[in-house]
């Protein structure tokens, strides 16, 4: 197996993928951004390019982490992830302990979870057991009123590695605008609340920006791994920039 470096501690850049497209996130990787999350929940990810994907990006010398946000709290979402090669599973919607529980039952081979034996990722190179429950990490996502109400407590769950919150689904559960969610930086506003019993429990703290002008806001509320942007964002962006370029048409 190709040698996989490990998410770095403090702030990291990463670009949350949408497109489906395992050369072009291979591209985006090789750009240097410190991870790239491939959406199989809201994106074109499905089952085919999330396995294209991670088998293309294991063919590079040093591949960044690769997270997954899977569709669904299930074993079978869960564990197919890390078959195939995920170094972090980002699972939605999670908002209670019982949640929380489970998908960490989901992403450990026994005895501390359920995950069963058959890494796909065996194809072109693979892991004992006890090294894959050691390497990949379980991130719960943050993005509803109930999961905001009880974030210390799903957050401090044994085998919960890191909290990611969508910020879009958070502003529409409580009924706020986004930047209005984003500039309330008092202690007791939502998302430095979250950010807060992150490290109270010693979680990692990420969240999804979408637009690189949400960047430095964000960090400033206490969220490290910040996704940017997105490959379509790029692919736009890098567009118009070659337009900017090219001679003007007649």
């Amino acid at each position: 197996m190709k040698p996989t470096a490990v998410l770095k501690s403090g702030q990291t850049s990463g670009v949350w993928c949408l497109l489906g497209e395992p050369l072009t996130t291979v591209q985006i990787a090789r750009a240097g951004f410190d991870w790239v999350c491939l959406d199989a929940q809201h994106g074109a990810f499905d089952d085919t390019a999330v396995v294209a994907t991670i088998r293309a990006l294991s063919a590079l010398p040093v591949r960044p982490p690769v997270a997954v946000r899977v569709a669904e709290l299930s074993d079978a979402a869960i564990g197919r992830a890390l078959d195939v090669g995920a170094d972090i599973v980002i699972v939605p919607m999670i908002e209670t302990v019982d949640q929380a529980e489970a998908a960490v039952r989901a992403a450990n081979y026994p005895p501390r979870g359920r995950r069963s034996w058959g890494p796909l990722a065996a194809l072109w190179g693979g892991e004992a057991p006890a090294a894959a429950d050691a390497r990949t990490e379980l991130w719960v996502m943050i993005e509803t009123r109930a999961g905001l109400e009880s974030a210390e407590s799903i957050l401090a769950v044994d085998g919960v590695t890191g909290v990611f919150v969508g910020p879009v689904d958070l502003s529409l559960a409580l009924g706020t605008a986004l930047t209005t969610l984003i500039a309330a930086d008092a202690a007791d506003d939502p998302l430095p609340s979250i950010a807060a019993a992150a490290r109270r429990a010693g979680t990692r703290t990420g969240i999804f920006a979408g637009d690189p002008t949400r960047v430095v806001p964000l960090r400033a509320l206490g969220f490290d791994a910040v996704a940017v942007t997105t490959d379509s964002a790029i692919l736009a962006l890098g567009s118009a920039a070659a337009l900017g370029f090219a001679p003007s048409r007649a």
